[in-house]
């Protein structure tokens, strides 16, 4: 469990695809704080395990259906990522509750500065058989995580969310570096999902999902 709280910028040292798999390595001083093999690191807002780990640098396995349903696939040498150890049970929860769970890759269609703050403006994807998409599960003021980071939506328009970053955001985090045709990792409020999935079958028309 995380809370989209980025804690470190981490460098990405080597990532190497093999066949339906990749290994990646990572170099991030501070989250290895406390951090043991098996534990669980949140890379761009998805859930890795440690694999192996010396001095500053550890590894973590990606699998086929992770590469397929991240943008984690993109990463090359050198690039930044924002990483969040799970959160302690005796912490304070400061974003919102992030499982590490990607439900989609969304596209960054537009970025504007507007009053001291950034507006992105964030494609959602579609999911499943359902023709609204990911776009169901967000509301205006409402929670959705962006590469890790635990953000409120501005505005809704469609399918389209826009998510206001300040300057904090913009300097702790890869969203300072995101721009147009940037594909971003999109968790939505788990909490949505299981409303729907609690109510399904109450309302004309509407089944249960699983």
């Amino acid at each position: 469990m995380f809370t989209g709280i980025i804690e470190e910028l981490g460098t990405v040292e080597t990532i190497d695809l093999s066949g339906d798999r990749a290994h990646v390595h990572i170099r991030s001083p501070h989250v290895l704080d406390g951090i043991a093999l098996g534990d669980s690191i949140a890379v761009n807002g998805c859930c890795l395990t440690v694999t192996t780990h010396e001095g500053e640098i550890w590894s973590a396995d990606v699998i086929t259906t992770t590469l397929a349903a991240t943008s984690l696939g993109d990463l090359a040498a050198g690039d930044r990522v924002n990483l969040e150890r799970c959160v302690r049970v005796d912490g304070r929860l400061d974003g919102h509750i992030v499982q590490g769970h990607v439900d989609g890759v969304g596209e960054i269609v537009g970025r504007e500065e507007s009053e001291g703050a950034t507006l992105l403006s964030i494609a959602l994807p579609a999911s499943g058989d359902d023709p609204r998409g990911l776009a169901r599960y967000v509301v205006d003021k409402g929670s959705l995580a962006v590469d890790g980071v635990s953000l409120t939506v501005a505005a809704l328009d469609g399918d389209v969310a826009t998510i206001g970053l300040i300057p904090e955001t913009l300097a702790r985090t890869t969203l300072g570096r995101r721009g147009v045709g940037d594909r971003v990792n999109l968790e939505v409020d788990v909490l949505a999902k299981y409303v729907e999935k609690l109510t399904a079958g109450l309302v004309p028309g509407t089944e249960a999902r699983r």
